[in-house]
């Protein structure tokens, strides 16, 4: 398994990304030791809680700096810039950001910061990842009406890393409805483990809404879980009106994604975002830099 490389969206530049954990990642995902060791005991949702206790205990507090210093993450683009006014990790972690900092385009756009793929039908996304891998909208979703109607639609996928800011907003504005949970497991969703399997988002605890909107027909957004993922939390009013850019919510400590689904006919994802995932490259995006834009017969 090589090195993870993403496409940077401005520059166009190949950027190689640091891997929080690389060592243990590769050695779960394989060695026949750290398959075992991942199906008994990192999968399992008693893990993640410990963890997300530890992140939200003050003790927790004495890793902000290094990580800030490690990271090189600029405090000055967030709300709080005083790494000493957090109350511990999470907080830290899910820190809340200037609204400057992350402008909006046009059309639809990204709900969080993050790496992206994007499919613009759904039937070629086994062409990104490993033979063999199964994906489907109705073992993601659990529900066949769902299916049905998403089935030949596009289809994005954001990932975010540790490092990166870690609330997410609405891609676009319009009616948003409950949110759904998906009970599941606790798999890492670092690439290393999703080129080994996309049936990984199948398996994660995960939750989703339905945002209807007047441009881009109706957009399921999903959040999943993952390893070290202590909580997807909510923060928006369900059946409500809301607007493009405003917060939906945020996870706690760890890598986490979010999954977009669009119906067939609705929207047109952005060249470059396709164009890289055809050549087999993720593209960082910020919050509010356009993903697609409706689809003009």
């Amino acid at each position: 398994m090589g090195s993870i490389r993403y496409i940077e969206r401005k520059s166009g530049s190949l950027i190689k990304e640091f891997v929080p954990s690389e060592g243990m990642l590769r050695w779960l995902y394989n060695s026949s030791l750290g398959k075992a060791t991942l199906h008994t005991l990192v999968k399992r949702k008693m893990l993640t809680m410990l963890g997300g206790w530890y992140m939200s205990s003050r003790f927790s507090k004495k890793k902000i700096d290094k990580f800030i210093a490690q990271y090189q993450i600029d405090l000055s683009n967030y709300k709080i810039t005083d790494s000493k006014a957090y109350l511990n990790f999470n907080d830290f972690f899910f820190r809340k950001i200037q609204p400057e900092s992350r402008p909006l385009d046009s059309g639809v756009v990204s709900p969080a910061d993050g790496k992206v793929l994007a499919f613009q039908s759904i039937k070629d996304i086994s062409s990104f990842f490993v033979k063999g891998s199964e994906f489907t909208v109705e073992t993601f979703l659990k529900d066949e009406e769902l299916a049905e109607k998403y089935a030949d639609g596009s289809m994005l996928i954001v990932r975010l890393a540790p490092t990166d800011y870690h609330r997410f907003h609405f891609p676009a504005s319009g009616h948003i409805s409950e949110s759904k949970d998906i009970k599941g497991r606790y798999f890492s969703v670092s690439p290393m483990a999703l080129k080994k399997s996309l049936e990984i988002f199948c398996q994660n605890y995960r939750a989703y809404s339905t945002l209807k909107t007047s441009d881009f027909g109706e957009i399921i957004i999903s959040e999943v879980g993952a390893t070290m993922v202590g909580s997807i939390i909510q923060t928006y009013q369900a059946n409500s009106q809301v607007e493009k850019g405003e917060e939906k919510g945020y996870f706690a400590f760890g890598g986490s994604t979010l999954v977009l689904f669009f119906e067939k006919g609705k929207v047109k994802l952005a060249d470059d975002l396709i164009e890289n995932t055809r050549k087999g490259y993720e593209t960082a995006v910020f919050m509010g830099e356009n993903i697609a834009s409706k689809l003009i017969d």
